[in-house]
């Protein structure tokens, strides 16, 4: 695989066995350049993708069914046989620079066998190979950071969460020095900008686009995406374990309603309580909550739930003591076992203008004397998207199983929030919060919860990649 030509001159790749192995997925998925590369279950669209020669693939496809994989693997392929260009760069890249590390770097610098790599840069996450190519990985949060040098391919993965104009204003310009490859993979999000591209690239004539779609169940064991669909609610199945380009609209929490999710709950002594936050003026909220066992119904048995006991709403000019100082005055005293903490990453960063510390610091010492509180708040938020999916299909799953119960007596903001908030119309999935700004805040504060503890399997965007701070 490598050919020495002197001491002092670089390897390279013996391209004629690597183009081999590039005939078809078959070979490549028995080829082991290490011990990472696993041997892969395909079926006869992936084997497609892989010979294709289209400059630009289009691949929304089911979570956990490879699609990240093949992208992995082109990117390597691609680097060790190089190009006409003397310095080959090829890219690998995510929404954020955070993802696009989590999701590519330790794997790529795995699947390049050592003799292959003449350096590695941690902090520009790079890797330079003995043939002069280059692999970077790349956060698209700020588009720009892909201008400037000319790119030879790359891939854009988590393209649905990605800026809308990411593509034609920032990576398209930079792939055209040496007409350059992309490969635009991930789970579609309702539908915006990636179902555009997919249908623009279904419609086009040319042979520079192709288009390749599967399903988690091609590649999942059955009972794997049987499990899942018992989970989830039936839209989010749809988009998470099918790839459908789901059309979003009217209420935002659609499995939410009053005969199913509006009962009386009860403070159970025994079990831990939870206390939720998003941060807000007006107006100022938290939600409590606990886990606690729901009755069986339906030839069911037993099973866990969500219960909201309680919420804490007000109006208008609240701040972050007010909001804890009401939750001491209603369950200081009466609450002693672990009380947990969640909401919303952001309120960790300390403004200019915040004498007393960030909110999540306010939160720490006005609670903490009270309670024998557990931090659970992430390093970063998931998406919106991420939130309401799981909010979603923790109040129905496509097995009917309701998990989630409000008490309307002591959390009528939460059941109105639950019951009002809408999705802007014509968008791909997003919370409307411009119709009525008193609306979502508290349902997100709920949602904070619900996808750190009940995330979407196999969601990056989720908890499998959340730390708690």
């Amino acid at each position: 695989m490598v050919v020495a030509r002197n001491a002092h001159t670089a390897r390279r790749v013996n391209k004629r066995e690597l183009r081999q192995r590039q005939e078809g997925i078959a070979d490549a998925a028995a080829f082991k350049l290490t011990p990472r590369w696993e041997e892969l279950r395909v079926h006869p669209i992936q084997e497609a993708r892989w010979q294709s020669s289209a400059r630009f693939i289009v691949n929304p496809a089911g979570r956990r069914s490879g699609k990240t994989e093949f992208a992995k693997r082109k990117i390597i392929f691609r680097a060790l046989m190089g190009t006409e260009f003397p310095r080959p760069r090829f890219f690998a890249g995510a929404p954020t620079r955070d993802q696009a590390k989590r999701i590519y770097w330790e794997d790529l610098k795995a699947m390049v066998p050592r003799e292959f790599i003449k350096s590695v840069s941690e902090s520009e996450l790079v890797l330079r190979l003995v043939n002069m190519a280059e692999i970077h990985v790349i956060g698209l949060d700020k588009p720009e950071r892909i201008e400037g040098s000319p790119w030879d391919g790359g891939v854009l993965d988590e393209f649905a969460n990605m800026k809308a104009n990411a593509w034609m204003a920032n990576v398209r310009p930079a792939l055209s020095d040496r007409q350059g490859w992309c490969d635009f993979v991930g789970v579609p999000e309702g539908r915006n900008h990636f179902y555009e591209l997919y249908k623009s690239a279904q419609e086009r004539k040319s042979d520079e686009w192709a288009t390749f779609h599967w399903v988690s169940a091609d590649i999942l064991p059955e009972s794997e995406v049987e499990s899942a669909r018992a989970d989830l609610d039936p839209l989010t199945f749809q988009q998470e374990y099918e790839a459908s380009f789901i059309n979003f609209m009217g209420q935002a929490y659609y499995c939410f309603n009053e005969r199913d999710h509006l009962h009386e709950t009860h403070y159970n002594p025994a079990g831990d309580l939870a206390f939720c936050f998003d941060f807000n003026v007006s107006p100022g909220v938290a939600v409590v909550l606990q886990e606690q066992s729901l009755p069986a119904s339906g030839g069911r048995k037993a099973f866990t739930g969500t219960c909201v006991l309680d919420e804490v709403y007000i109006p208008r000019n609240s701040n972050t003591v007010a909001v804890c100082n009401s939750l001491i005055n209603k369950w200081a005293g009466v609450h002693n076992g672990p009380t947990y903490i969640y909401g919303d990453a952001t309120g960790g960063s300390r403004g200019t203008a915040q004498t007393e510390g960030s909110d999540w610091e306010i939160v720490e010492q006005t609670l903490r004397p009270k309670f024998d509180i557990r931090m659970r708040v992430p390093s970063f938020n998931p998406t919106e998207r991420s939130r309401v999916n799981s909010l979603n299909s923790r109040c129905k799953s496509t097995a009917s199983e309701i998990r989630l119960r409000v008490n309307p007596q002591t959390a009528p903001y939460l059941t109105r929030d639950l019951e009002g908030v809408r999705l802007l119309e014509g968008g791909s999935g997003e919370l409307d919060k411009r119709s009525d700004p008193e609306l979502s805040h508290i349902s997100d504060a709920l949602g904070y919860y619900v996808v750190a503890e009940y995330p979407i399997a196999g969601d990056r965007m989720t908890l499998g990649q959340m730390s708690w701070v």
